[in-house]
This record gives C-alpha cells, sequence and structure tokens, in this order.
C-alpha cells in the first residue's frame, strides 16, 4: 500500500525525469508556495483514499474495473490507485495523452501500473455499457462537461445500482476565483475548441465551474443525491499566509473552518469535493 505522502515523495521525483509535465505540477518551481500546493495536492489525494482505497469494498476494485475515471489527464489519480492494487479505467481528451505510456513505464518500478488502463475519446461519442461501474471519478473535469445534464445521464445509466460520482472540483462560490475567471473569460462559458485527434468540433465547460448549491440541483434533477456527510472543503489559506507558519498546522485549521456552513467555508475554500449517488 503506498499512502498519499509517499505517492507526492515519489512524484516529485518523477517530475525530474518528465519535465513537460512541470508547468502543470508545479512543485519543483517556486518555493515559497511549496508547501501550499503540496497541502492542496495532499488533501485531494486524501479525499480519494478515503472513500475508494479505504472503502470497504476495495478488495472487489481490486479484482475488477469498477471504477472509471472521466477526464484522467496525466492519469496521476489512477496511478496513485494502481499503486494500492485497485483497477481503473481511464478517459481523456487532454493533448498530453501519450505521456501517460511514458508515465506508466516510470511508476512500474513501485507497483502494477498494468491495473490503469485509458483512451483518449470524448464521453459523448463513446458511451459506456448501462451498469458498468460502481465509481467515476471526475477530477477537475465536472466543470468542462457540456451540455452537462447529457453527460450527468451519461454517468447514471453507466452507474450500477447505488453507484457513485466522486467529485473533485474548484467552489464556484470562491469570490477570488470568480474574480479571477471573470477576468479570464468573462461571461463565454461553454465555448467550442477543434479537437486535432478526433478531427471535430468539441463543446466544452469553459472553467464553468459551480456552487455546491447549484451542483446540487443539477445531480438532482439528472437522478443522483449528494451525500451531505461527503462534502468537503479545500484550501482556505494563501501561499502569503504559509510564510513562517507550519503547514500541517494550517491543514488542520482549514479541517475545523470548513466543519460548519459559514461565510469563510462557502466564499473562500477554494476546493470543492463531494460524492454524488444514483437513486
Amino acid at each position: 500500500m503506498m499512502s498519499p505522502e509517499q505517492f507526492f515523495e515519489l512524484l516529485t521525483k518523477e517530475l525530474e525525469v518528465h519535465k513537460e509535465m512541470q508547468p502543470y505540477y508545479k512543485f519543483l518551481g517556486n518555493q515559497s508556495s511549496w508547501h501550499f500546493r503540496r497541502n492542496y495536492f495532499l488533501e485531494r489525494l486524501r479525499y480519494i483514499k478515503k472513500h475508494l482505497v479505504d472503502a470497504p469494498d476495495a478488495e472487489r476494485y481490486r479484482r475488477e474495473v469498477s471504477i472509471w475515471d472521466c477526464g484522467c489527464g496525466y492519469g496521476t489519480t489512477c496511478l496513485f490507485l494502481a499503486m494500492n492494487g485497485i483497477k481503473t479505467f481511464g478517459t481523456t481528451l487532454e493533448f498530453y495523452f501519450e505521456t501517460v505510456t511514458k508515465r506508466k513505464a516510470w511508476w512500474a518500478q513501485y507497483g502494477d501500473t498494468s491495473l490503469f488502463t485509458c483512451t483518449y475519446e470524448n464521453l459523448f461519442d463513446n458511451r459506456p455499457a448501462a451498469n458498468s461501474y460502481d465509481w467515476i471519478i471526475v477530477q477537475d473535469t465536472l466543470h468542462h462537461l457540456e451540455p452537462i445534464d447529457d453527460a450527468l445521464q451519461i454517468f447514471h445509466q453507466s452507474l450500477r445500482k447505488g453507484g457513485r460520482i466522486l467529485s473533485v472540483e474548484e467552489n464556484g462560490n470562491n469570490i477570488i476565483q470568480r474574480i479571477k475567471l471573470y477576468k479570464y473569460r468573462g461571461n463565454k462559458r461553454i465555448i467550442t475548441i477543434w479537437d486535432e485527434k478526433l478531427q471535430k468540433d468539441i463543446l466544452i465547460g469553459n472553467e464553468n465551474i459551480r456552487s455546491l448549491d447549484t451542483w446540487n440541483g443539477l445531480f438532482e434533477k439528472n437522478g443522483f443525491h449528494i451525500e451531505p456527510a461527503s462534502v468537503n472543503y479545500v484550501r482556505y489559506y494563501l501561499p502569503h499566509q504559509y510564510k513562517g507558519k507550519d503547514a500541517e498546522k494550517l491543514v488542520e485549521k482549514e479541517r475545523q473552518i470548513q466543519q460548519t456552513k459559514n461565510w469563510k467555508r462557502e466564499y473562500f475554500f477554494f476546493g470543492l469535493n463531494f460524492i454524488a449517488v444514483k437513486n
């Protein structure tokens, strides 16, 4: 078994080899924000570990592919699960898809990377068979899926009875991020892009992040309910607040702040994690 902390240490070593990933995983850059970035990465990975690696059904996930990572990107989450003996299938539309093969070869020295398979495909072109999965992971992906209702209906059909969606997202209520994204894209929340590999136009959410209340409405409309106990907010403190502070203590303070619904949690936490269950 590999902990999130062990995985992170190995990831930083991998970045020295696969340098093309460094602009995305900025752990080898500015040291002043290293703890800030590390805490955010680890808290999200701990959330995934809690619900998948430490789940009562984890042994079954090691025997069969019942987890689909929709929007797996570089495959980092799938590699972490593989290091813990769990099988996953990933799909992505990212241009760096070819990097995944090199990554699997590198990580093979630490675990069985054959447990992770992935393809380059559009969710709306290749719909999974009905009742195929117990879990669907959407990490930094849900806000890109459009039309969102169609995507959630595909998820609903793909999941078995009682199946779950594990969402790792940005908090659409975060005031700082809302200002930043408005400057970046204005009100153009949905755009069309040309996919060179598929040779077709793709409809995509343009950093179309949403609040928990908005996600609640969308999921309920499409046959899911969000488990209140699963809701988790991540990253309250900003990089400059880490200077001269104990990074682990700041994580503990963040966990305490997000325990109750208040303005700090709703408007100043950057990340939002939750689990939606198929009704």
